[in-house]
């Protein structure tokens, strides 16, 4: 275990320059992951990272880890849970979508699907709740609270940086890999060992 516990964001360029010193650890879903990841990258769900958290200490003692996600959201996230672990690692500042915007390579299976991005899923379903509870509401008054509700939870989830809503939607079936994946038991022995 490192001492030293502040996060580090690094630009694509800089993580580039050094990839193959740093053991990538990509905190999407595997439906995420499965749609384009950095070359060499492990997928430890943020979701899974209390089950993930021995391993991802006992690969940090040997390489320094850098988290990576969609947008920067989430390994930063990541990052924060494995500083109060103590232990040390970067995350990659604008995650996947600012890496291959720069023209970073990207790794994806063949025939993988790519599910819309976490944030943009949130947003369609919180969304589309509102919208449900505003005209259900019309029909019967306390539909409204389902917008309250969803109201509620988009304000908690701004105040306090996580989002229950995207965990729930994370373990739906179109966010799970599909085909060749590799299991989240081998990914976490690959960590490990």
């Amino acid at each position: 275990m490192t001492t030293r516990t502040t996060p580090t964001a690094l630009a694509p360029a800089q993580a580039a320059a050094r990839l193959d010193a740093f053991t990538v650890v990509d905190v999407r879903s595997p439906g995420e992951y499965a749609g384009g990841h950095l070359p060499g990258a492990h997928n430890v769900p943020l979701y899974r990272f209390d089950e993930a958290a021995d391993a991802l200490t006992a690969a940090a003692s040997r390489r320094p880890l850098l988290l990576v996600c969609a947008s920067g959201n989430r390994s930063a996230q990541g990052l924060a849970r494995l500083a109060a672990r103590g232990v040390e690692a970067s995350h990659l500042d604008g995650g996947t979508g600012a890496w291959a915007a720069q023209g970073h390579p990207v790794e994806r299976p063949a025939g993988a699907r790519t599910p819309w991005p976490m944030d943009r899923q949130v947003r369609f379903a919180a969304g589309s709740l509102v919208a449900l509870g505003f005209l259900a509401g019309r029909a019967w008054r306390p539909a409204h609270w389902l917008s309250g509700a969803v109201g509620a939870g988009l304000v908690f989830s701004g105040v306090t940086g996580t989002c229950g809503m995207a965990a729930v939607l994370a373990r739906l079936p179109h966010n799970r890999a599909a085909g060749d994946a590799v299991p989240f038991e081998e990914t976490l022995t690959r960590l490990a060992g």
